[in-house]
């Protein structure tokens, strides 16, 4: 043990002298001082704020996800609406085929183009109106989605360019596909 004396001053010396630091320091160890209570809850409820952003970017994440997949998937449709495409041809040839079955050989030239290759050409742009009404009503759903989701979630700037390609891919298909079924559009040679 070690001994304390005081000196004429009355401040205590010796081994087991404290100054008025230490008791002070001795008298706040292990006390949590108003501000730091307040930072740790400032950090506990930062944290809680990270989790809800990231749960609500995930959302947004998903949202876009279906978003950009029926952009791409009108403008597909688009393109398919002015190539043709695999199920339009089946369809063509398959009216072709019952139009030469149907046609007698002793029909006039007029009747076997018609029953022949004019319903397989309009058969042609039944399809493809289909697919062109498709991209239009796919790619106008896509870009009229934001209005119905979650407010102040801006769509991604490709997703609205895609969807705008199916939509115009979409009107042209259609407006093609009118002009050949009625035959405004490379209409049948005339059998005089």
């Amino acid at each position: 043990m070690g001994t304390k004396t005081a000196d004429e001053t009355g401040a205590e010396t010796g081994a087991e002298a404290t100054t008025d630091e230490e008791k002070v320091n001795a008298g706040t160890i292990g006390e949590v001082t108003e501000t730091e209570a307040q930072d740790a809850q400032d950090a506990e409820d930062t944290g809680a704020e990270a989790v809800e952003v990231i749960t609500k970017g995930e959302e947004a994440d998903a949202s876009g996800v279906g978003q950009g997949a029926g952009a791409v998937v009108s403008a597909a449709l688009g393109l398919v609406s002015l190539t043709g495409g695999w199920i339009g041809t089946v369809a063509a040839a398959r009216e072709t085929l019952v139009g030469q079955l149907e046609t007698s050989s002793s029909a006039n030239v007029a009747t076997q183009i018609k029953e022949v290759y004019g319903d397989a050409w309009q058969t042609t742009a039944l399809w493809s109106g289909l697919f062109a009404l498709l991209a239009l009503v796919v790619g106008v759903v896509v870009l009229a989605r934001p209005a119905f989701g979650t407010p102040g979630t801006p769509q991604a700037a490709w997703i609205k360019s895609v969807a705008w390609g199916g939509v115009a891919l979409g009107v042209i298909g259609l407006l093609l596909a009118v002009l050949k079924y009625t035959d405004a559009l490379l209409g049948l040679p005339s059998a005089s």
